[in-house]
């Protein structure tokens, strides 16, 4: 276990626009504003498609990752994640989980990690600013090279 104080700067409140992509609006969101890493404490969002990690075949290694996904259409969702930077690509990288519930299917509900997502009617989020630690997503050989959130240079 390792913990960190964090020191917090703005605070956004972002509105998507309908039709929007959500991955790439986010990046564009980070760009405009200067913003490197923090977090997303909520979303509220609809989303005419969206894709989620899942899978529906058995999993050989239960302790490795899953990289399959799951394409869903017509959700309302919430969700949160963080947002860490990497100065190699100049981009921020955002890991974000939701939890979705498909209106034509009596709001069936998944949860699972965002992989891609095109906003219908609204996406309504806070964004919060850690200005210290730097936080970065190294990927991790011995476990299955998963990037996992680090904080400091």
């Amino acid at each position: 276990m390792r913990s960190y104080e964090l020191t917090t700067g703005r605070t956004f409140a972002v509105n998507f626009d309908h039709g929007d992509d959500f991955f790439p609006t986010l990046a564009k969101f980070c760009q405009e504003n200067g913003f490197r890493h923090g977090y997303i404490p909520m979303f509220i969002a609809g989303f005419a498609e969206a894709e989620i990690v899942g899978a529906c075949e058995r999993i050989e290694d239960p302790e490795a990752p899953v990289w399959s996904k799951v394409h869903l259409t017509g959700v309302e969702a919430m969700g949160c994640g963080t947002i860490a930077y990497d100065a190699a690509t100049d981009s921020v990288l955002p890991h974000i989980h939701t939890s979705l519930g498909e209106k034509a299917r009596s709001a069936t509900g998944h949860t699972s990690h965002l992989l891609s997502a095109r906003v219908q009617f609204l996406v309504e989020m806070l964004v919060v600013e850690v200005t210290a630690p730097v936080m970065t997503r190294p990927q991790h050989p011995d476990l299955y090279n998963v990037p996992l959130l680090a904080f400091g240079a």
